[in-house]
């Protein structure tokens, strides 16, 4: 019979790293303020200026891809549930 070896595969990020995380929610004038001070609360050196926004076609939705220089997985498992529960978010990638 034969051991069963432990998985083994490299990690599939490399961090500590500038991760993108892209954040969508309906059009608010607080929107993106709201997703920096989130952000912020996890990675406090996190600023606005890490932040593109674009706005859909019709206006409805705002997506902004942050820029977070993350330091562990943890981290970034923190910094999803976080943005996903906020009730702005429509969801978070």
């Amino acid at each position: 019979m034969h051991e069963i070896e432990p998985h083994t595969a490299p990690p599939l990020i490399d961090f500590p790293c500038t991760f993108p995380i892209k954040v969508m929610g309906e059009a608010h004038e607080n929107f993106a303020a709201t997703i920096v001070a989130a952000l912020q609360s996890l990675v406090p050196e996190f600023t606005a200026a890490h932040v593109d926004m674009r706005a859909s076609s019709g206006g409805k939705y705002i997506s902004l891809t942050c820029s977070v220089y993350v330091i562990s997985q943890d981290q970034l498992d923190d910094i999803y549930r976080v943005l996903s529960a906020h009730p702005l978010v429509k969801f978070a990638l």
